[in-house]
């Protein structure tokens, strides 16, 4: 689902807004502004987009192969989220200009753009929102297999 949004949303922008003046959706909040980002977040790492498109790669393939074991729902979230969010970005990777494997990712999302926040797109958002949930799912103990591990068990086991 989060691939599908990701790629219907850069279709639309790229076919109606690109080389067009940005779009302000909400004055001072949130404007559609497309950019081609040849790097990481931020535009970090410019010219690296082969090593991105491996990380990536390796990332898909690490939550393909995480998934065997999934047995819990806010973890099968956390993973959907994920994955679509690096496979989208991945497609652009490879498939986008300036050729394959070179590809510059497809941003357009502008929020309180005074403050010079970046540009991103829907897989980022799904990979920021699945990282921040992976985070808080291991924090509160829940596993991929759908156990929980609370703290009253820890303190039973070391003392």
């Amino acid at each position: 689902m989060i691939y599908a949004l990701d790629l219907v949303s850069k279709f639309l922008v790229v076919e109606f807004l690109e080389d067009k003046e940005p779009v302000t959706v909400i004055p001072g909040v949130l404007v559609l502004n497309v950019i081609r980002n040849p790097g990481a977040a931020f535009s970090i790492g410019t010219g690296m987009t082969v090593v991105f498109s491996l990380i990536a790669a390796g990332v898909v393939f690490a939550i393909i192969r995480t998934a065997r074991r999934l047995r819990s729902l806010p973890w099968a979230v956390t993973l959907g989220l994920l994955l679509g969010g690096a496979v989208g970005n991945l497609t652009d990777r490879i498939f986008r200009a300036p050729a394959p494997l070179q590809g510059h990712v497809v941003d357009f999302v502008q929020v309180f753009p005074v403050t010079r926040f970046p540009v991103f797109n829907v897989a980022d958002s799904a990979i920021v929102c699945g990282g921040v949930l992976a985070v808080f799912l291991a924090w509160r103990g829940y596993q991929i297999d759908g156990t929980r591990h609370n703290e009253q068990e820890v303190e039973e086991t070391d003392g």
